[in-house]
């Protein structure tokens, strides 16, 4: 059977990759993720998903290697990962009251070809107040987390409305990820454990 190698350290991703039945191996991989000068976040998204997933294959060539990016953008700038509190703090208040898109490229690599996706979601931000956004800031959550927040944790609390695709704000967009590996010869129905096996 082909092995699934996963081309990210993000504990979030392989959690998500287990959600749906997916049995693989982790390969971190280690790319420059500077942003070309006037790349479009999209590109520079898609692009770093394809990046990690082609520099992982080349010691993996008969496997199917996933690479995926998430960046959060609000007006058409990318908010990484915070530097410090103070930077995450910034961010937070930028976001308040606000929408932004969170956008995620998922690369499958397989067969020698590379074939990427991405999965842009609206977010929606109530207000936040300042006493919040210190409290959020001081768990240390924001600290590892593209725009500062994260969803699936304590930051749920402060997304009002959400249009698109919970589980690539996450950081892996499930129902394209599941028909990019059934694409690949890999539907991951196929290795869904059965009820019935279990009583026999």
């Amino acid at each position: 059977m082909t092995g699934i190698i996963l081309a990210s350290a993000s504990p979030r991703r392989a959690e998500l990759l287990e959600q749906i039945g997916v049995a693989f191996s982790v390969q971190p991989a280690h790319i420059d993720e500077t942003p070309g000068m006037a790349e479009m976040p999209g590109d520079y998204v898609e692009r770093l998903a394809r990046e990690k997933a082609l520099a992982i294959a080349a010691s993996f060539p008969h496997g199917l290697v996933i690479g995926s990016d998430t960046s959060v953008v609000l007006d058409n700038v990318i908010l990484g990962k915070p530097s410090d509190e103070r930077e995450a703090r910034t961010m937070l208040a930028e976001l308040s009251a606000r929408t932004h898109q969170v956008m995620t490229a998922i690369a499958l690599m397989h067969g020698g070809r590379c074939e990427s996706r991405l999965v842009t979601t609206e977010v929606t931000f109530r207000r936040l107040q300042e006493s919040e956004i210190a409290a959020y800031v001081a768990t240390g959550e924001p600290m590892d987390k593209a725009g500062s927040y994260g969803i699936q944790g304590l930051g749920g609390i402060f997304v009002k409305e959400l249009k698109g695709s919970y589980s690539a704000v996450v950081g892996l967009p499930l129902q394209e990820t599941a028909a990019m590996l059934a694409d690949a010869g890999c539907p991951v129905w196929k290795h869904w454990p059965s009820s019935r096996e279990s009583q026999s």
